[in-house]
């Protein structure tokens, strides 16, 4: 049976944007299982009671599954390894990471993997990305997974959507991680901290 999850961001108990994530669950929903009614996620989470940034994951099918919270813990990102991903397909954000865990194992000295599907740029193993080319912020225009995030930030206009290769790089000038998480220039790398040379 196919699993899936929604990371969602808690501050001081406020949810923040769970419209977001209750829409895309749901036309996942309606994508493996046509008919379903929506369901609402206020309906399951009570988080009220929680303090600072917290880290909310809803495991769910056909129904939710479970809701478990964590207290988060931004992983440190200070270089990033390319990474070649072919046919690798994560269009939904399946609860079965291994074909993303492999690929981070593969970031050699780096903090992270930035990976390229057939050639093209779309995200880091835990983020979208964005690069900033001294006027504009460039957002791989297919990225592997379409965070909440950056659809967000694409509907008020921060973003323009691009189809961006290795040999581009060096027309930018750095590089952010954002997601669910994650804010949007919160982890910021120049672009000379990117590994363009294979791992050996």
């Amino acid at each position: 049976m196919c699993r899936f999850i929604e990371t969602i961001r808690l501050e001081n108990g406020e949810v923040r944007f769970p419209e977001d994530h209750e829409k895309r669950m749901n036309a996942t929903r309606e994508h493996f299982w046509p008919g379903e009614p929506p369901l609402r996620l206020a309906d399951y989470m009570h988080p009220e009671q929680m303090s600072g940034r917290v880290r909310c994951r809803v495991t769910y099918g056909r129904e939710i599954q479970c809701v478990e919270y964590f207290a988060y813990h931004p992983r440190m990102v200070r270089s990033l390894q390319c990474v070649e991903t072919s046919g690798v397909d994560y269009h939904y954000k399946y609860a079965d990471r291994s074909v993303l865990d492999a690929l981070f194992a593969r970031r050699g000295d780096a903090d992270d993997v930035l990976l390229f599907n057939d050639g093209v740029l779309t995200d880091t193993s835990i983020a979208n990305v964005a690069l900033w080319n001294g006027s504009e912020w460039h957002t791989p225009e297919i990225p592997l997974l379409e965070g909440t995030h950056r659809s967000r930030l694409l509907r008020n206009g921060l973003l323009k959507p691009r189809t961006i290769r290795l040999e581009d790089l060096p027309g930018y000038q750095s590089i952010t991680l954002f997601n669910a998480m994650l804010d949007f220039g919160e982890v910021q790398l120049p672009v000379s901290a990117i590994h363009t040379e294979p791992v050996k």
